[in-house]
């Protein structure tokens, strides 16, 4: 599977990002696909997933300023990000939900105070 993200950049806290994540060499629509942020050293945390059908669940860090979606359409999976934090600032990646492949580049998100 290829995974790659797109989006996110510098924005000042209150603000809002949104990162794509463009998904080829799997069968898009059966799997559930998840969004994950690494923040300088820190572990890797899921942030937030999304099902085959559409039902979605986020990290309590998140929940009411993310929201995760996916077209099936175009094989892409989205995360808009509103009310952004300085703790927020991360590197942001895509893949699986509870079984994650081969990482991608992922994309920076820095939110400044």
């Amino acid at each position: 599977v290829q995974l790659v993200e797109s989006g996110g950049g510098l924005v000042q806290a209150g603000g809002s990002l949104r990162l794509s994540c463009a998904v080829s060499g799997s069968i898009f629509r059966i799997n559930a696909w998840a969004w994950y942020r690494q923040a300088p050293g820190k572990q890797r945390e899921l942030v937030a997933h999304i099902s085959s059908g559409g039902s979605t669940n986020y990290a309590d860090s998140v929940k009411g300023r993310f929201t995760i979606s996916r077209d099936n359409a175009k094989n892409t999976v989205y995360l808009q990000m509103n009310s952004l934090k300085p703790e927020d600032t991360a590197v942001y990646y895509c893949n699986y939900y509870a079984k994650p492949t081969t990482w991608g580049q992922g994309r920076q998100v820095t939110v400044s105070s």
